[in-house]
C-alpha cells in the first residue's frame, strides 16, 4: 500500500474489524434536585488500529465519554463493547494518558515505564526491563532511562507517560488532552512522535481535544461534539497523508472545516 495515498489509507481502515462499538451510550448525573444530562445517545464504531479524535468545546461531554470507555464511569443507558465483549469497569485492555502525566517521582524513568508491567506475569524481572526499554526507544528517551523524573522537561515527562501506557500493550489507548500545558515546539514534536508510534504499533487510539488543528493533524476520523448535553454533531474522515505537520496548509484547511461543522446551524 502506498502510504502517501490518503484514499488507500481510508480504505484500509474501513476494511479492518470493529474494535470498539458504542450503542446508544448516554450519561445522566443525578443530584439532590435534578437530573443533569451530560451525554446524549452516541452510536459509533471504532475500527482496529484507527485513530479517532473527540473534538469540541469544554463541557460538551467528550471527556465524560472517554471516561466511560475507560470504565471510570458507568453508562446511564446503552452499551460499549470491546472486541464484542461488554465493557464493565476499568481494565488494562484500555489505558489512559492524562493531561497530568501522573509519573511517580520516587521512581526513575525506566522504573516508571516498568510499573504497569508488574501484573504482566509473562515477564520475569529482567525481561520486564528489556520490554520497557523498547518503549523508551520508541519515544526517543532511551538515553534517559536512569534519570529522575524531576530532571525531565514537561515534554519528556509526557513521553515517559506515553511509554508507560503503551508498555502493557492495551487494546485501546485513551488520550485526554495531554498537550495544552506544553509549548508549541514541544507539542509539534509530540504530534510527530504519536503519529510515528501509531504507524508502528497500529494501536487503536482515541484522543480528546478542543484544538481543531490538533484534531486534523492526528485523527483518521474526528467526532465533533457540541451542546450541553453533549452529542456527536459530525463524523469527519481526514483524508490527508501521514506524517502530518501541525502547520501544514492542508491541515489548517481541514481544521477550518472541522470548526465549520461545529459552528453550523442545527436547522
Amino acid at each position: 500500500m502506498d502510504a502517501a495515498d490518503p484514499n488507500l489509507q481510508v480504505a484500509a481502515v474501513a476494511a479492518r474489524p470493529v474494535k470498539l462499538k458504542l450503542t446508544n451510550v448516554s450519561k445522566t448525573y443525578l443530584n439532590e434536585t435534578q437530573a443533569v444530562a451530560a451525554v446524549q445517545p452516541v452510536n459509533t464504531e471504532i475500527r482496529d488500529g484507527e485513530f479517532v479524535v473527540f473534538f469540541g468545546p469544554s463541557g460538551c461531554g467528550k471527556s465524560t465519554l472517554l471516561n466511560i470507555i475507560a470504565g471510570f464511569e458507568d453508562v446511564t443507558e446503552g452499551e460499549i463493547t470491546l472486541d464484542g465483549v461488554p465493557v464493565e469497569g476499568p481494565h488494562h485492555d484500555r489505558l489512559m494518558l492524562f493531561q497530568e502525566h501522573g509519573l511517580f517521582p520516587w521512581l526513575n524513568v525506566i522504573e516508571n515505564v516498568m510499573f504497569g508491567l508488574k501484573r504482566q506475569f509473562r515477564f520475569k524481572p529482567k525481561a520486564r526491563r528489556e520490554h520497557a526499554r523498547q518503549f523508551l526507544q520508541m519515544v526517543h528517551l532511551e538515553e534517559f532511562e536512569k534519570a529522575a523524573i524531576h530532571e525531565l522537561s514537561g515534554g519528556m515527562k509526557q513521553r515517559v507517560a506515553l511509554a508507560r501506557a503503551l508498555a502493557p500493550d492495551p487494546k485501546v489507548l485513551l488520550v485526554d488532552e495531554p498537550f495544552p500545558a506544553l509549548d508549541a515546539l514541544t507539542r509539534a514534536k509530540l504530534y510527530g512522535d504519536i503519529q510515528e508510534i501509531h504507524q508502528r504499533t497500529r494501536k487503536t487510539i482515541i484522543l480528546v481535544t478542543h484544538d481543531p488543528h490538533e484534531a486534523a493533524c492526528l485523527g483518521d476520523r474526528v467526532l465533533v461534539f457540541s451542546g450541553r448535553p453533549g452529542r456527536v454533531k459530525a463524523d469527519i474522515t481526514i483524508d490527508l497523508p501521514r506524517p502530518r505537520e501541525i502547520n501544514n496548509p492542508a491541515v489548517a484547511e481541514c481544521a477550518a472545516g472541522i470548526m465549520a461543522q461545529l459552528e453550523a446551524s442545527d436547522e
